[in-house]
């Protein structure tokens, strides 16, 4: 929770985190069910690949791209895992680049449980309007911007920064700057808005912004 009291005289900008705090979403990467769908969709596409060995060459795949950007907090963009996946399982000659998009999205609704978005969530950011607006989140750009476009959520927005943008995730200080440069706002001009004491509130704070929980500015902003 916020330890200060919010100055939003000195406001300029607010940054949010999407996930349990904008967005309602819970998925589900371990069924083999979720793969099985998953991979008949992808035959035909043409690729023919069975849902265990799917399964884990998407762990596997992910983990050694991980390895490869480095850092502490390291970051990958999913399509490219699935670009690879469909050059070395394609069964006729594919659009890989195209294909790829497709997969990743087609991956993300299988595994899907729940996507909603709070119901508070247009009546906070209607509360910031007049403020300059951005979202910071650890989230695959190929997905979740359809997810806050599903809801009517990111014209809200001057600036959306997902992690797969920047090949790196919260609570890495890069992302933070990210953002605050496309808003044009420094972090003492700035709110953060979010769920995860560790991925948004602790860094945010530790670089001079203002922040809150998402349960307190619902509290304090919405009706």
């Amino acid at each position: 929770m916020s330890e200060t009291a919010i100055d939003l005289d000195r406001v300029e900008g607010v940054l949010f985190d999407c996930y349990d705090t904008l967005l309602d979403v819970s998925t589900d990467e371990r069924s083999l069910e979720s793969y099985r769908h998953l991979c008949i969709w992808a035959a035909y596409q043409g690729v023919r690949i069975d849902p265990e060995v799917l399964r884990d060459e998407y762990r596997q795949r992910i983990g050694e791209a991980m390895e490869a950007v480095g850092g502490e907090y390291p970051e990958v963009r999913v399509e490219d895992i699935f670009a690879g996946i469909c050059r070395d399982y394609a069964v006729w000659p594919v659009d890989t680049a195209d294909l790829s998009i497709h997969f990743a999205r087609s991956f993300r609704a299988a595994t899907a449980r729940k996507v909603c978005a709070f119901p508070r969530t247009r009546r906070l950011l209607s509360a910031f309007d007049g403020y300059r607006l951005g979202i910071v989140s650890n989230g695959q750009r190929v997905f979740s911007e359809i997810e806050l476009r599903m809801f009517g959520l990111y014209p809200f927005f001057d600036t959306v920064v997902f992690s797969s943008d920047i090949g790196c995730k919260k609570p890495d200080r890069r992302i933070f700057f990210a953002a605050l440069g496309r808003l044009g706002i420094t972090p003492q001009e700035a709110l953060f808005i979010g769920d995860s004491r560790k991925n948004d509130l602790e860094p945010s704070r530790a670089l001079g912004m203002q922040t809150l929980h998402i349960k307190e500015a619902w509290d304090l902003f919405v009706v």
